[in-house]
């Protein structure tokens, strides 16, 4: 195993929450007269709206900083009722991580994760950030772009994975 693994893991979490920002940033500009109303759109009735897709995307960065730190596992409030409170959650989450200082030795200790009803899992840190938090992460954070697409949000897929535009080259 890389010796810098927590370190990728960071990194990783930190270039999605400047996604998960972007997006926001886009929707707020293009629905201004909506403004935090933005916030309750769900893509179905059934699914939880916008403000909780922000918070459920940045408890699982949250909680790998957490549970870096030594430290259980902390929810944010699913109620998110404004712009600002939902960028102070991401910049909030982002401070976090950038603190974060641990060895790759981490990656071995076994995670119990309570998953309601006298039921929980226990994985090895390498699974509990890669099968557990990872795709969380991915299922909020598109979610999310998805909810503002339907809203006539003019976010694309360059939008979605916005963490590769330093990578792109001319020919």
């Amino acid at each position: 195993m890389p010796e810098d693994k927590i370190k990728s893991f960071r990194e990783l979490f930190l270039s999605r929450l400047s996604t998960l920002s972007h997006i926001i940033d886009i929707s707020s500009e293009h629905l201004q007269k909506e403004a935090d109303s933005i916030l309750g759109y769900r893509l179905i009735d059934d699914m939880l709206p916008l403000g909780t897709q922000i918070a459920y995307a940045c408890n699982q960065p949250r909680n790998f900083a957490l549970w870096c730190e030594g430290a259980a596992m902390e929810n944010l409030s699913a109620d998110v009722e404004s712009l600002s409170e939902a960028r102070k959650i991401i910049d909030d989450t982002r401070s976090k991580l950038i603190s974060v200082t641990v060895n790759d030795e981490k990656l071995q200790e076994v995670m119990r994760i309570d998953i309601g009803e006298e039921q929980y899992i226990e994985l090895p840190g390498l699974e509990y950030v890669n099968d557990f938090l990872i795709p969380n992460l991915y299922f909020h954070l598109v979610t999310a772009y998805n909810i503002m697409r339907m809203k006539g949000v003019p976010v694309g897929k360059f939008d979605y994975m916005i963490h590769l535009a330093p990578k792109v080259k001319q020919t």
